[in-house]
């Protein structure tokens, strides 16, 4: 139908137009709806919401709304681990040449220094963050990985964080979904009260806080000895972007995690099958997910149970039956814009 072009419908499955939103869920519930219907908006048909019925050209059947949701999940998911492919590339790079940059002289106008600093030593790390956290006036972001968050480790950056509350810095968090069984997690957040936000992921990049939008703390050795100090304009922009795309997937820490839709298989087991489907090792998913290798485990054996598999090979067959090879979670509502997160919870959290 003329006057009804794809240009009038740019968008994709995850923002339907409402013309096409009322044509395909009658398709859903009726189980076909008449071609002529859907000429109004094409964008059904492209998207594959759509397609003819073999038996009858005249109309349309619709795209079970499941196949749709993975389709939609697997597109996000593919973007988060694309992000942390991207900032884990990125860190190695500046590590890398920090490193070079040692053998190097200081320029007379010494701007290297200034823009990376590699920070040798946990009191260097924390001096450098005290530093950073009394110039913050606005809002700090951080991204905390592993699973339950101890309660002295956020003990001892609570006067901080209530330093920059007192100042009306805004701080958001992000942490991986097991921490939100950690009791010293919801007390820390109950004392800051409004002025933190946190927000939970399967799984989130290595340890990152970001004060101002003006510098930026990373780790510089897998054991968090040593850490980069990143003032330079693109680098810190960079971070800035990754942090708000993983805020956007996210989901907040007062709302509950979706079901999975599948009886007998929660939500942690449903991202362990994911990256079990990706190849990975039990000791890299425990890492990534936050949790030990045994829970790891025990999670893996509850999941062969479920599946009715009985080894490893068989399990990844039938997790692939099951449709759990895709992305684990539907992302959570957000507002890039919203404030929230806790830099001061951790001191040393770029060590």
């Amino acid at each position: 139908m003329a006057g009804h072009g794809t240009d009038e419908h740019p968008h994709g499955a995850d923002r339907l137009c409402e013309a096409g939103d009322r044509v395909y869920s009658r398709a859903v519930r009726r189980g076909r709806v008449p071609r002529r219907d859907a000429e109004p908006v094409p964008c059904l048909l492209e998207l594959a919401l759509l397609h003819p019925d073999p038996d009858d050209m005249d109309f349309l059947v619709p795209t079970a709304p499941q196949e749709v949701m993975t389709r939609l999940l697997r597109g996000m998911y593919d973007e988060i681990s694309e992000s942390h492919r991207r900032v884990g590339s990125m860190v190695s790079a500046v590590e890398r040449y920090a490193g070079l940059g040692r053998w190097m002289r200081e320029s007379s106008t010494g701007t290297e220094g200034t823009a990376i600093r590699v920070l040798d030593g946990l009191s260097r790390i924390q001096s450098a963050m005290d530093e950073a956290t009394q110039a913050c006036t606005t809002e700090v972001l951080t991204v905390q990985p592993g699973g339950i968050r101890r309660e002295h480790e956020l003990s001892e950056g609570l006067h901080r964080a209530l330093t920059l509350r007192n100042r009306g810095v805004r701080m958001r968090d992000l942490y991986t979904h097991v921490a939100r069984h950690g009791q010293g997690l919801l007390t820390y957040l109950e004392l800051m009260g409004d002025a933190v936000e946190a927000r939970t992921l399967d799984e989130v990049i290595d340890r990152l806080i970001l004060f101002d939008r003006t510098v930026a703390f990373v780790p510089a050795n897998a054991d968090r000895t040593m850490a980069l100090e990143l003032r330079h304009p693109a680098l810190v922009e960079y971070l800035v972007t990754v942090f708000e795309r993983l805020w956007q997937l996210a989901i907040p820490l007062t709302t509950p995690l979706p079901d999975t839709g599948i009886e007998g298989i929660s939500h942690r087991e449903r991202a362990i099958a994911a990256l079990l489907a990706e190849g990975h090792q039990d000791a890299v998913i425990a890492e990534r997910l936050g949790i030990s290798v045994r829970t790891c485990r025990a999670h893996i054996a509850r999941l062969s149970e479920t599946l009715g598999a009985t080894s490893r090979t068989q399990l990844g067959v039938r997790i692939a039956q099951a449709g759990l090879d895709g992305p684990p979670r539907t992302p959570g509502a957000s507002s890039p814009g919203t404030p929230g997160g806790t830099p001061g919870q951790e001191s040393t959290a770029a060590s």
